[in-house]
């Protein structure tokens, strides 16, 4: 009983959180806070979330779970763009170059991630997806992760259109950088595996930093902050909050640590491992080798 109300006290928190962070930066928005875009975008994305939720539970699989959460940003970011276009008849250069970069991201990793688990399946899910409410809570888990994600691109495209600036550029860099950098590093695993199965990678990106393909995520989701970060405004500065998420859900919740802890299983007592892990950065990649 203790457990089932921990379960759905924890998925009133997901939803509760960004919420409040939709509501909180719609107060002094160009429509009123029930038409605005954070609160519909909002709405939008959890419906997806259950409608999906359910028969991924009736039939135990999490094969559409990662695709899933691609999808919803692809609709929610192309909704909100539509939307703030039926509102102003104009759309500027930094919304324009916001929706491209989420959209670009989000097809490739949903893509890659729905592939690897189509042919291997996902350990996260093997007990989870048979327990209603902690499935439940995951599915409702990506609904906040996309929201919070999507935070300050909504936030540009619920408020009016700025000139360009140094912002606009610095972060456009720091994207493409950063998107570059883990599309790279996931090819190079992605072809490390084909004829080392069962061994870990240490050469390319990998020689830099533990977990390169990660680093490169933060980044580019830090380059969609600064990209965004001019048209904030009181609460709406509350959208800082992307890449400190991002920082600690990659290294605290569902990435790095539960790699590590693989790795170490695997290969904790190889004087190759012991070595690499020495002498190679957990997340943030060493400028030098």
């Amino acid at each position: 009983m203790k457990n089932i109300f921990f379960l759905i006290l924890s998925i009133v928190v997901l939803l509760l959180i960004p919420f409040s962070l939709a509501y909180l930066s719609s107060l002094n928005s160009i429509s009123s806070i029930w038409e605005s875009i954070l609160i519909r975008s909002f709405i939008l994305i959890f419906i997806i979330q259950i409608i999906v939720f359910i028969p991924s539970f009736i039939f135990k699989t999490e094969h559409y779970y990662d695709l899933t959460g691609g999808i919803t940003f692809i609709i929610v970011i192309l909704y909100s763009f539509y939307e703030k276009f039926q509102i102003i008849e104009f759309i500027d250069f930094r919304s324009i170059i916001l929706v491209l970069f989420i959209l670009i991201w989000s097809l490739r990793l949903s893509l890659y991630l729905f592939f690897r688990v189509k042919v291997g399946g996902d350990v996260r899910f093997i007990e989870i997806k048979k327990n209603f409410l902690r499935f439940m809570r995951a599915w409702i888990f990506q609904g906040a992760w996309v929201f919070i994600c999507s935070f300050p691109v909504l936030i540009v495209l619920l408020n009016k259109p700025l000139e360009n600036d140094l912002f606009l550029y610095v972060g456009i860099f720091f994207w493409v950088f950063g998107f570059l950098f883990e599309v790279i590093a996931d090819r190079q695993k992605i072809i490390f595996n084909k004829t080392n199965k069962g061994k870990f990678i240490s050469t390319g990106l990998w020689s830099f930093s533990r977990h390169p393909n990660y680093f490169g995520e933060l980044v580019l989701w830090l380059g969609i902050t600064i990209i965004s970060l001019p048209t904030f405004s009181e609460f709406q500065y509350l959208g800082l909050i992307t890449p400190i998420f991002i920082y600690l859900l990659l290294t605290r919740v569902s990435g790095v640590n539960l790699l590590e802890e693989l790795a170490e299983k695997r290969w904790g007592n190889s004087k190759d491992y012991i070595s690499y892990k020495n002498n190679t950065p957990v997340f943030f990649p060493r400028l030098f080798k």
